[in-house]
């Protein structure tokens, strides 16, 4: 009975995501990084003024958008980073391919070890203090496996923000997922479909893991406080970017498909 009822799972989850490329879609999907080049994303590193990446952390390497520390000198001192696309969303799915590539960097943080994340409904970089770690932003977690313990992948982090979940709004940091753990070097897929400032899935190699509603700014945050508009905390969009926490990653694709507007956006969320 377990084996059929994670087949009955899997089936509805696979149905779901179907019809979320499907029958609500405007638009194919378009590439965000186009194979080549860097064009229209802009890099913010802790510590340095937005657009400034001295160490060429992020760069293009036989078609893959990679993260590596090589030129970093020294330890890796807190310097997290993120690369923001220049465009904002609202209604869209977004396909990230990704696997872990080489070491962590010296004097990463323990918990940074195969982590990453792609932030959505984040602010927008010029924005960010200097010495800002992270963007006020939804982060979905793309995490790996030691080939040997348990470990969610597609977690929910909430920088700045939180999140309402059967009902209740949630402030913890971080939710756990409940996908699979994706160990060793293979490239793995998540998808986030996102729906203005209604709900938000997180989808693993085409399973959902993860659902939450109404994402929102954390009124508790100081980051969070300078971005509000009006009463209303809710984040119906905002910009996409790329994170890296001291672990060396590569991005094979990172696509965008537009979904249907069902409400407007700009009601409320960040400037």
């Amino acid at each position: 009975m377990g084996h059929a009822m994670q087949l009955v799972k899997r089936s509805a989850a696979a149905g779901w995501l179907l019809l979320c490329l499907g029958c609500q879609s405007a638009d194919a999907w378009s590439p965000l990084f186009d194979g080549a080049s860097l064009d229209g994303w802009t890099v913010k590193i802790r510590g340095l003024p937005l657009g400034e990446d001295p160490y060429r952390t992020f760069r293009v390497e036989d078609g893959v958008l990679r993260v590596g520390y090589e030129n970093y000198d020294g330890p890796f001192g807190g310097r997290f980073g993120h690369l923001f696309h220049d465009a904002e969303f609202s209604h869209y799915l977004l396909r990230v391919e990704y696997r872990f590539v080489g070491e962590q960097a010296e004097g990463g943080p323990g918990w940074a070890w195969r982590n990453s994340g792609v932030m959505i409904h984040g602010q927008r970089p010029e924005t960010m203090t200097v010495e800002q770690d992270f963007p006020v932003s939804i982060e979905v977690q793309l995490l790996g496996g030691d080939g040997e313990h348990e470990r969610t992948n597609a977690n929910l982090c909430t920088p700045g923000t939180n999140v309402v979940m059967d009902s209740q709004l949630v402030t913890r940091h971080c939710v756990d997922s409940n996908s699979k753990t994706c160990h060793g070097d293979d490239w793995y897929t998540v998808i986030v479909e996102v729906r203005g400032g209604e709900v938000v899935r997180h989808f693993v190699d085409g399973e959902l893991v993860l659902e939450y509603r109404e994402p929102q700014l954390d009124p508790r945050d100081a980051n969070a406080l300078g971005l509000m508009v009006g009463e209303s905390l809710i984040l119906d969009h905002g910009t996409i970017s790329l994170q890296w926490d001291s672990q060396g990653v590569g991005f094979g694709r990172v696509d965008v498909r537009r979904l249907k507007v069902v409400v407007a956006v700009g009601v409320g969320g960040l400037r």
